[in-house]
């Protein structure tokens, strides 16, 4: 039995093409400097998104946990969504590893932060308070598309307070995919970006953090700091640019996928969420055990969530998706 596993895009698989490209990868000392393809998927990915300087590093949460650290100095503060990967799922590294303050914040429905309330939370130049710094967003967010107007207001009042702006930017190209656009009109508004090449891009592992030179310079001591120096990591680099080359304008059947599978779930009764790109949100309350466990016993890995979430990605089909509504319908039916 095939295993249809919807509980993240993280669960890829390198494609065929991509083990190729990563066979045949020049590699050097990345902490010497001299990964030659380490060093061009950096200068690549910064071109793209128009920034000065990238960095390789292993994981998201590494690529996060620099950028925090670069903007914010011990016993400073930033901004972020009580939802965000940054403030929720990150293990509270920002707080353990760099004394950084964070200021939770709710997600509005549509992913974003209210800056109304962003400007409530930033403390006065006043000794009791940590000094607020940054603003963190994160595009796409629980698989909502900030809109490009929204993150031109952001930029706009992040540089009227005196603020950076980081974006938590795992799936940004989901979200460039959706608007129709080139990532760089998603990155041109913020300092720092995180780019995962471990979801929906389906690298094995990886992300890179993009910003200014000196911003970049301060978060490649920082790697070094937290352990992330990579040795011969070019195979690893190869992944990511073969995923930027070949893996990026695919992500629309991912999210036609998603698409489809929350029309035929509400079609079928059940409580869906609107979809913009590849996340499927079902409410199933007390039954999300029950469910993981039935669908287990079909070959479908769901997480246990009463607000469940289903990803998809290169290695989930439509048919895959068809037995998967056949069997949230059969479910249903017990």
């Amino acid at each position: 039995m095939s295993v249809i596993d919807l509980r993240s895009d993280t669960v890829t698989q390198p494609t065929p093409g991509m083990r190729d490209a990563m066979a045949a990868a020049a590699s050097g000392d990345d902490v010497y400097g001299e990964d030659p393809s380490v060093n061009h998927l950096e200068a690549e990915l910064a071109k793209r998104l128009g920034f000065a300087a990238a960095l390789f590093v292993p994981t998201g949460t590494m690529s996060n946990l620099l950028a925090l650290m670069a903007h914010c100095e011990r016993g400073e503060e930033y901004i972020v969504g009580q939802q965000a990967h940054t403030y929720k799922y990150e293990g509270g590294g920002a707080a353990v590893l760099g004394s950084i303050q964070p200021q939770p914040l709710e997600v509005q429905a549509d992913g974003s932060l209210d800056l109304d309330h962003v400007l409530a939370a930033i403390k006065p130049d006043d000794f009791h308070f940590a000094r607020t710094r940054l603003l963190a967003l994160e595009n796409t967010m629980q698989g909502k598309v900030l809109p490009l107007e929204y993150l031109a207001k952001a930029r706009a009042f992040t540089r009227e307070h005196g603020l950076a702006l980081h974006l938590d930017g795992a799936r940004i190209y989901n979200a460039a995919v959706k608007l129709g656009v080139d990532a760089r009109e998603i990155a041109q508004h913020f300092d720092s970006v995180s780019v995962c090449l471990s979801k929906g891009l389906g690298a094995p592992i990886g992300s890179v953090l993009c910003g200014s030179t000196a911003l970049i310079a301060k978060a490649r001591r920082l790697r070094k700091m937290v352990g992330g120096g990579m040795r011969q990591a070019g195979s690893l680099a190869a992944a990511g640019l073969y995923a930027l080359d070949h893996q990026v304008q695919r992500l629309a059947d991912d999210h036609a996928n998603a698409q489809w599978l929350g029309d035929e779930l509400r079609k079928a009764g059940f409580e869906v969420e609107p979809v913009q790109t590849n996340m499927v949100y079902v409410q199933i309350g007390d039954q999300a055990q029950a469910l993981k466990a039935f669908a287990a016993e079909r070959g479908i890995k769901l997480s246990a969530a009463p607000r469940l979430r289903m990803v998809t990605h290169l290695d989930v089909n439509r048919a895959q998706i068809e037995q998967v509504l056949a069997t949230f319908v059969e479910f249903s039916r017990k």
